[in-house]
């Protein structure tokens, strides 16, 4: 049976291996009923791990769980490289060197920690001209991509047992681990590739807390996938937040901005969470220095929760 209200909310599933992210938000449309579905962050087929699927408006801050700082733990296969820099592409090289001891290889690692500048994988969705590079790049096709800076704020060895390097990594969004592995593969001069992938964290959503596939489909079916749904706010909760009177909330429903006396932060182009006097989250205000107000970025439908 279709259900009549659509949810709104974030879901954080545990991605399984084999899935594309857009399969798994096909799934949760199809358990939920609705159209309005979308991920906050790709992973891999190959990976497994936190996935933020928004549902309902909840869509509308997935650009805010995107830029969220991610973790992930990777397995580093030393000695092989492959032409997608992962264990499902064609190995381009083999017999490298795997006799490191753990001192070389943290040396290694540590070249890679701060703000650098990575190059994407030629596998990658990323586009060139309107194609996604992974197209190209079937088609035989190599092209130049530039540099993109990230910071990778951590890299812990977990194991090193030769062949095999497991290592957890603290990044921003945006940074390829495939690149990484790959990178350091050409450190050492040995070849490198990415044989597994968990994404831990995405901002403050962890795996510990993650959902998966089979339980929240048992949950849709026995009518209690609502105790896993998070509230979209709660993407938003290291933004100040403010609470406003009824006539308030009334002009922030119809576009307008208002003044507030609370003491937030009042520069040009901070955002803040709105919420009405019932503790409804009502919409992202900006802060418009010139008009001196506070005026609705984003407003959320009370009546699709």
């Amino acid at each position: 049976m279709r259900r009549t209200v659509l949810l709104s909310g974030i879901l954080n599933v545990d991605k399984p291996r084999g899935m594309t992210s857009h399969d798994v938000v096909d799934a949760v449309r199809r358990l939920a009923g609705q159209r309005r579905v979308g991920h906050a962050g790709t992973l891999d087929p190959m990976a497994t791990g936190v996935l933020l699927v928004c549902l309902g408006q909840a869509t509308r801050v997935a650009e805010y769980l995107m830029a969220s700082p991610k973790r992930y733990r990777a397995t580093i296969v030393l000695g092989v490289a492959t032409d997608t820099f992962d264990a499902e592409g064609k190995i381009v090289s083999e017999g490298g060197r795997t006799d490191f001891d753990r001192e070389e290889i943290e040396a290694a690692l540590g070249s890679f920690t701060g703000r650098i500048e990575q190059v994407p994988p030629m596998y990658s969705a990323l586009k060139r001209e309107g194609q996604a590079l992974y197209r190209l790049a079937r088609q035989g096709q190599v092209v130049e991509r530039s540099p993109r800076p990230v910071e990778i704020s951590e890299i812990l060895v977990l194991d090193w047992t030769p062949p095999e390097l497991i290592i957890e990594v603290a990044c921003s969004p945006g940074t390829y681990v495939r690149s990484l592995a790959h990178d350091l593969g050409q450190r050492l001069g040995s070849g490198a590739h990415l044989a597994a992938l968990v994404r831990l964290r995405s901002g403050r959503f962890t795996l510990e807390e993650a959902v998966s596939l089979e339980r929240l489909a048992e949950a849709f079916r026995c009518g209690e996938e609502e105790k896993y749904l998070i509230p979209m706010d709660e993407a938003l909760l290291d933004w100040p937040a403010v609470i406003v009177s009824a006539e308030q909330a009334r002009r922030i429903a119809q576009g307008q901005g208002i003044r507030l006396n609370a003491p937030l932060p009042v520069e040009d182009g901070t955002l803040c969470r709105g919420y009405g006097p019932d503790g409804e989250f009502l919409a992202i205000m900006v802060y418009d220095a010139r008009a001196c107000e506070w005026r609705p970025h984003k407003v959320f439908d009370a009546r699709e929760r």
